[in-house]
């Protein structure tokens, strides 16, 4: 497992290095660029990466969205539950249920075209809510604060310019930011003002079976420093 000083070092000679051509297509292509050149193993696990530091690298004009972390609601199955009651037939034509849409605490969306769901912020927690006022899943106050601590207990956020599109993107790392300190109340303020969103994303297993692709909470990259309160420049 590579140590501190050596990633903070390796970040310094990837800087000089200027721009880089990404080593995947598309949005993932900067994070896979970045842990290649650190030397760190790609992976999807709800847990640190590199000497309990999660990485986590951005393109400085990202309109994408970033993943803070993922965890499905409560009550357990209730993935079942959604599935079935909101899912619709699945865009690949297969005869499975699905269920993709993006949810925020300032306006109910839409589904099927028609107003559904919105999050509702409460005192012990976090509701997902119906049109018809319903609570239909559920994030409890420990349980997003240790989702967001196991995921992110410090996070090393690298910044890049860019230039090219597609295959021949290419990214300047110089900027990087180590952020820790997780505040629920500030978590919530962010929920609460749209900053960040909630996307429900469930499909269905062959037999039935609802396949959680992991509903995430998720934000613009340059809001990610608002999350954390205690902020210290790398580089």
């Amino acid at each position: 497992m590579i140590g501190y000083n050596k990633l903070i070092q390796r970040l310094k000679v990837i800087k000089e290095m200027g721009y880089i051509k990404t080593h995947r297509t598309g949005n993932t292509g900067i994070g896979k660029t970045s842990e290649d050149l650190l030397g760190i193993e790609e992976n999807n696990i709800p847990g640190p990466n590199a000497t309990k530091i999660e990485l986590k690298s951005a393109r400085k004009d990202a309109k994408s969205m970033l993943t803070l972390f993922t965890k499905s609601p409560l009550p357990p199955k209730v993935n079942s539950v959604l599935l079935e009651r909101f899912g619709y037939e699945s865009a690949r034509k297969n005869k499975r249920k699905e269920l993709h849409t993006t949810v925020n605490a300032r306006e109910f969306n839409t589904l099927k075209g028609k107003p559904c769901f919105k999050i509702d912020i409460q005192k012990d927690g976090v509701n997902l809510v119906t049109i018809k006022g319903e609570i239909v899943g559920y994030w409890d106050k420990e349980t997003l604060k240790n989702s967001f601590e196991r995921k992110l207990p410090k996070l090393l956020y690298v910044k890049a310019e860019t230039k090219g599109k597609g295959s021949n993107e290419e990214f300047w790392f110089n900027e990087a930011w180590l952020l820790s300190g997780f505040n629920f109340d500030n978590f919530v303020r962010l929920l609460n003002e749209g900053v960040i969103l909630v996307d429900i994303r469930i499909g269905q297993y062959p037999d039935g079976r609802p396949h959680d692709h992991g509903t995430g909470f998720r934000l613009l990259p340059d809001k990610l420093d608002s999350c954390l309160t205690h902020r210290e420049s790398i580089m």
